[in-house]
């Protein structure tokens, strides 16, 4: 059973922004890093218990800055946004790479039913900074 989530080859293609994992069975999967943010295992996303999950919201475009072993058992990505606590188990990847049609199709559904986006948003100016004159909140 072991050799059916351990992985025999492991790329990240960051042209294309892809990672692809190669399992000793044959089965490969491709993985965005959008898709890893929005399903990280860490408690930030998945909560400390069952219903806490966090929707990941703003995430399209990002990417994968660091991908390192965690022992003999899981992947340590670093994204783009600064995210870095989650650890993917070689068995969470291959959930992951096998459900990723219906869980990509739940997380839209969840996204457009919290009239939420994908698309990360433009951060706002604070009250401090107005526009930039000094006076804070921009009254001139």
């Amino acid at each position: 059973m072991a050799s059916r989530v351990t992985p025999t080859e492991i790329v990240y293609h960051q042209q294309r922004n892809l990672l692809e994992i190669t399992y000793a069975d044959g089965a490969r999967f491709s993985y965005t890093p959008e898709f890893l943010r929005v399903f990280s295992p860490s408690a930030e996303v998945q909560g400390h218990g069952p219903g806490q999950a966090v929707l990941q919201t703003g995430k399209r475009g990002i990417r994968i800055t660091a991908l390192a072993p965690a022992g003999n058992y899981a992947l340590k990505p670093t994204f783009s946004d600064g995210h870095d606590s989650g650890l993917f188990t070689w068995e969470y990847l291959r959930e992951l790479g096998e459900a990723h049609d219906l869980l990509w199709a739940r997380y839209l559904e969840a996204l457009a039913a919290a009239g939420a986006s994908r698309d990360p948003q433009p951060e706002s100016p604070t009250a401090s900074a107005g526009c930039g004159c000094g006076k804070g909140g921009c009254g001139r």
